[in-house]
């Protein structure tokens, strides 16, 4: 029985090997992207489901985690496999955020979150949403290549990467395989 069980672990894990590589070659990231460079990409699963393939880039010289913990150049780019409603984005959103933030650092970025949510949209398979953060510029929010919301504040940029790329976030192994 034992055996019966590993050799359907095994079909399964391949199946979804050749199941990411097909989700990364759909979201087709380029390899370079507002002068910074791939470092990582990976799909999140949930529930056996394929939700978006994510892409994140940083500046050359420097690896990706490296990049995040020096507050580099930094761009995270989703593409979207499933229509999502907008409420369950900002829903899980607000979650996570609630999880890795102390509730005064919610209290104080909440006027910016409140803008930042109201910029999204229902999301349709095939769209690409993208945070780029800049030092100094601050953070912008693209959907679809055209950016809709912009933010100096470089605290709200960390707290909301953050959701993908610092612990406790939306996923452990999306997190490391972007990171690493």
């Amino acid at each position: 029985m034992r055996y019966v069980v590993f050799c359907l672990m095994m079909i399964f894990s391949l199946a979804v090997q050749a199941s990411e590589a097909d989700r990364l070659k759909q979201a087709d990231f380029p390899r370079q992207s507002h002068a910074l460079v791939l470092k990582n990409q990976a799909v999140l699963v949930y529930l056996w489901a394929d939700v978006y393939a994510a892409a994140l880039y940083a500046p050359a010289n420097l690896g990706a985690k490296q990049a995040l913990d020096q507050q580099q150049d930094l761009r995270l780019v989703l593409y979207y496999f499933r229509d999502i409603d907008r409420n369950d984005v900002i829903k899980a959103a607000l979650t996570t955020l609630k999880r890795q933030q102390s509730s005064a650092t919610l209290a104080r970025l909440k006027p910016e979150l409140d803008q930042l949510h109201a910029s999204f949209r229902n999301i349709r398979s095939g769209d690409r949403y993208a945070l780029d953060f800049r030092p100094g510029r601050g953070l912008n929010l693209e959907i679809n290549e055209q950016v809709v919301f912009s933010s100096r504040d470089e605290e709200l940029a960390k707290a909301y990467l953050g959701i993908w790329l610092a612990p406790k976030g939306l996923s452990d192994s999306l997190r490391n395989s972007l990171l690493n």
